[in-house]
């Protein structure tokens, strides 16, 4: 890697992860919130999860934590550009994808 490619490579990094990074219009997409969202939304919920909950249940609680979750990327990371219902659509959708996924068969 040439010089001036590591240091690009480095400012991209600096972008991405620092704690006040904006997002690009063209990088963040309601699918990449939605799924971003999603798997937050199942490890709180691995987290704290009740045995005893049914199917429906857990997955109306995995979008409702989804749903919030894509509030607080929205108020913290100024996503105006995007379309806020649809990103928490993608992200129930995906929620529901991965609890369906980790719990085959469950009723």
């Amino acid at each position: 890697m040439t010089h001036k490619h590591h240091q690009e490579a480095s400012e991209h990094h600096a972008q991405v992860y620092a704690e006040e990074a904006k997002p690009h219009e063209s990088t963040w997409t309601h699918e990449l919130l939605g799924g971003a969202a999603a798997f937050e939304a199942m490890k709180l919920y691995e987290d704290k999860k009740n045995p005893n909950d049914s199917h429906a249940l857990a997955k109306e609680i995995l979008a409702g934590i989804a749903g919030t979750q894509i509030d607080k990327l929205f108020e913290t990371k100024g996503l105006d550009f995007l379309d806020r219902e649809k990103a928490k659509h993608e992200a129930k959708q995906k929620a529901y994808a991965l609890y369906d996924e980790q719990h085959p068969g469950a009723i």
